[in-house]
């Protein structure tokens, strides 16, 4: 009786589960807790935003499997709004003078 040890390869997820991008203010929100408790604006922005070799990276597999296009665009625009909300936060924190108690 022979026992297969290679593992069948699994398909690449090619649909978000539910629910996984309808948030992007409530993670924003968590990085600017982040940043206000001291964190590096400029590590923060590294954290959120998706690095470019990895954007490479999904555009290729994407170009091979068209399923996974749709989830990596998803996935970057997700990402760019996570970023530009974050930013906006911390603009608007800059600009408002904080009060004196």
């Amino acid at each position: 009786m022979a026992v297969e040890l290679t593992p069948e390869p699994r398909p690449l997820l090619t649909r978000a589960p539910a629910g996984m991008f309808e948030a992007p203010e409530q993670e924003a929100a968590f990085f600017y807790g982040l940043y206000l408790r001291g964190y590096s604006y400029q590590e923060l922005r590294q954290d959120i935003a998706v690095p470019p070799a990895v954007e490479n990276e999904w555009r290729r597999t994407a170009a091979r499997d068209p399923n996974f296009r749709a989830l990596a665009d998803q996935m970057l625009a997700y990402r760019r709004r996570v970023l530009g909300i974050f930013q906006a936060l911390v603009a608007n924190s800059v600009a408002e003078p904080q009060a004196v108690q």
